[in-house]
């Protein structure tokens, strides 16, 4: 299996495992669905009895599910680069999902690391941008 399959893997196995305990209907690749695994973050956050390795594999199957929603909202491709991971919408925007469920995981929305709020901000930073947002100020 190749990377991107285990990324595709994992994402439809949020899918399945998740649906039936959210509230959302329907429970999918959107951003409602998001905000529910949001909070989902912040519940296991809470419980002192997740190990450390089974934190960073959850971790690893929300990002592919984070990501996976990121790419059917907004565009981009899955590839690796030198930091990991990303959606990337042109050789200068990327969006890096793994990387954020991590540091919600770590930090937690009151830390500054919210999945929702970085889902929200990825449609208007990088989708149909023809120039990167650096070279609009």
């Amino acid at each position: 299996m190749t990377d991107e399959e285990k990324l595709q893997a994992n994402a439809n196995l949020a899918i399945e495992t998740l649906s039936p305990l959210s509230d959302v209907s329907p429970f999918g690749y959107n951003r409602a669905s998001v905000a529910w695994v949001e909070g989902y973050i912040e519940r296991r956050r809470a419980r002192a009895n997740l190990a450390p390795d089974a934190r960073h594999q959850l971790a690893q199957v929300l990002g592919s599910f984070l990501g996976e929603c990121i790419t059917r909202c907004y565009g981009g491709t899955r590839r690796r680069d030198e930091h990991g991971w990303a959606v990337h919408f042109d050789d200068s925007n990327a969006a890096y999902p793994l990387n954020k469920v991590q540091k919600q995981f770590d930090n937690g929305v009151d830390g500054g690391d919210s999945i929702l709020s970085f889902f929200d901000s990825v449609g208007p930073l990088f989708h149909r941008r023809e120039k990167p947002w650096w070279k609009f100020w």
